[in-house]
């Protein structure tokens, strides 16, 4: 049957597993509180640029767009991540179609794909991860039309998709790359012999010009943000760790996306598909080489989940109904137990108590309580670093409150890390004090050229080293400890208040120091 003379896209029973997706998301967003990281991101919307410390801007329209429309509370947070979450299962049920699936492979790609403890994870917090891995998709959806119609203005929209993920991740840099290199070790080769695709590369690059711009003014932070990236974090991560987490973040759902991978490399089917198998493979063993997160990876599985749909469909053609709802149910229902350990369905105190019954009855998930301390606690590591920024920013405000005008003048609010100078940047009006410094991650960018303050309201994450540190260096008059986060669960647990009297001319200059350094980096 030709492709035009196809009876149904199956529009509508895609938009059942949409409509789950975003459900889900809807219980899960206003439990516990923003993650440190989500405090970053909204941030940007006060600083709108081409560019930043750790990501390109898309992030920041975003969280301007979330803000003007939605407000700033925690559930309107959430909210763009929630429809792009709808939207990754959507393109993904197109491209099972694509692929020639029906309502069976539709239904196990998308349960999978809904339930899979890797994309619950990452698909309802504020952070450039779930944009990310929604251009991956709708990339390969757009590809995939062009091969089965050959209309050439799914190449251009391809080009927009392009430069829009480079906008939004530069992992889209890796998985563009890697998708080439598949397209040409494949029989599909010829696709890339065509003055379209040129005209397709042309709009990619006009659309990310302005943030190369950005780079090159700025002393390329890319690299520098990647150089710190791989000291600090990526050299912990082995390639048996690597391995390790792609086989078990998608739960059972293993079996499904690789059998989608098997599929594309072996069914005669979907020989014209072939390239997806290859460019997974490459990016797979880029990201090993490149000791990279586990999570760079996760948007290419929404196409191996689609193809993992389709062939179970074609294994289990002739095996009736029941057969069929038994490895829908084998494949999804197991992954229900660790949902839980990745979005906040259930309360704080409900989410405690499963974890303290995960870890006396269930030793294998004990992994999710581990954190990069490789101590066991209470929680994630992930809802711990949702807690305790309300806390701290009352306190805070409680201490800039409690200062005569005159000394409120006076005084600065500074903070160690981007969690807590994200944290008291987004709560400022609610607790009523000024607006934070900080010289860590994207802060830098916006940061005054000098302190020009007599009193400074200072947050230590340090265990108070930094301020002995300044007794030490005598850049300091003198100071008080006022308070620190005593919520038991958070990850920021301890981390103190200090109230500073006279900084002196030595503090200043470590701070311009620091400052002039940072911006060359």
């Amino acid at each position: 049957m030709s492709y035009k003379n196809r009876r149904s896209t199956y529009v509508y029973f895609i938009l059942i597993f949409v409509f789950v997706k975003v459900v889900l998301n809807l219980f899960a967003i206003s439990h516990f509180g923003f993650h440190r990281d989500e405090f970053l991101h909204l941030v940007l919307a006060d600083h709108l640029d081409w560019g930043y410390k750790e990501v390109p801007p898309f992030i920041a329209l975003m969280a301007k767009l979330s803000i003007t429309f939605f407000g700033n509370s925690l559930f309107a947070a959430r909210i763009f991540p929630t429809i792009f979450s709808g939207l990754i299962i959507w393109f993904t049920g197109l491209i099972t179609v694509e692929f020639g699936g029906r309502r069976f492979a539709i239904t196990l790609t998308c349960l999978a794909l809904i339930f899979s403890p890797a994309f619950a994870a990452s698909g309802y917090l504020f952070q450039p991860v779930v944009f990310d891995q929604f251009w991956w998709v709708l990339t390969v959806w757009l590809l995939i039309k062009y091969l089965n119609t050959t209309d050439v203005k799914y190449l251009y929209w391809l080009g927009l998709a392009v430069g829009l993920g480079m906008l939004t991740k530069y992992t889209m840099a890796f998985f563009t790359f890697a998708m080439i290199i598949g397209i040409l070790i494949s029989k599909q080769r010829k696709l890339l012999f065509n003055k379209h695709i040129l005209g397709a590369a042309v709009v990619a690059f006009l659309i990310c010009l302005p943030n190369l711009i950005w780079q090159i003014l700025h002393h390329w932070p890319l690299i520098s943000h990647m150089k710190a990236l791989r000291e600090e974090q990526l050299n912990y991560i082995t390639p048996s760790d690597f391995i390790k987490q792609q086989l078990l973040v998608h739960g059972v759902a293993l079996f499904v996306w690789f059998t989608g991978f098997l599929f594309l490399i072996f069914s005669f089917r979907l020989r014209n598909f072939q390239f997806l198998a290859i460019a997974y493979v490459l990016i797979f063993i880029f990201l090993l080489e490149m000791d990279g997160k586990n999570y760079y990876l996760f948007g290419a599985y929404p196409m191996l989940f689609a193809a993992g749909g389709f062939g179970f469909e074609r294994l289990l053609k002739a095996k009736g109904y029941a057969l069929r709802t038994a490895a829908i149910l084998l494949f999804v229902l197991p992954n229900l137990l660790l949902f839980p350990l990745v979005l906040p369905l259930l309360s704080l105190n409900q989410t405690l108590a499963f974890f303290r019954f995960a870890n006396k009855n269930i030793p294998a998930l004990k992994f999710a309580t581990t954190w990069e301390d490789q101590k066991q606690h209470p929680t994630t590591q992930d809802y711990a670093d949702m807690l305790g920024w309300d806390e701290l920013a009352r306190k805070v405000g409680e201490a800039y409150n409690s200062l005569t005008p005159e000394q409120q003048k006076q005084t600065l609010i500074y903070a160690d890390n981007y969690g807590e100078a994200g944290a008291l940047h987004h709560y400022r009006k609610q607790f009523n004090y000024p607006d934070v410094v900080s010289l860590n991650s994207s802060f830098t960018l916006w940061a005054p050229d000098s302190l020009n303050c007599k009193y400074m309201i200072y947050i230590d994450d340090n265990g108070g080293e930094n301020i002995r540190q300044f007794v030490a260096g005598k850049m300091i008059g003198s100071y008080k400890k006022l308070g620190e986060i005593e919520y038991p669960l958070a990850r920021e647990k301890g981390t103190g208040i200090y109230f500073i009297t006279d900084p002196q001319p030595a503090l200043q200059q470590r701070y311009m120091k620091e400052l002039a350094k940072k911006r060359q980096e």
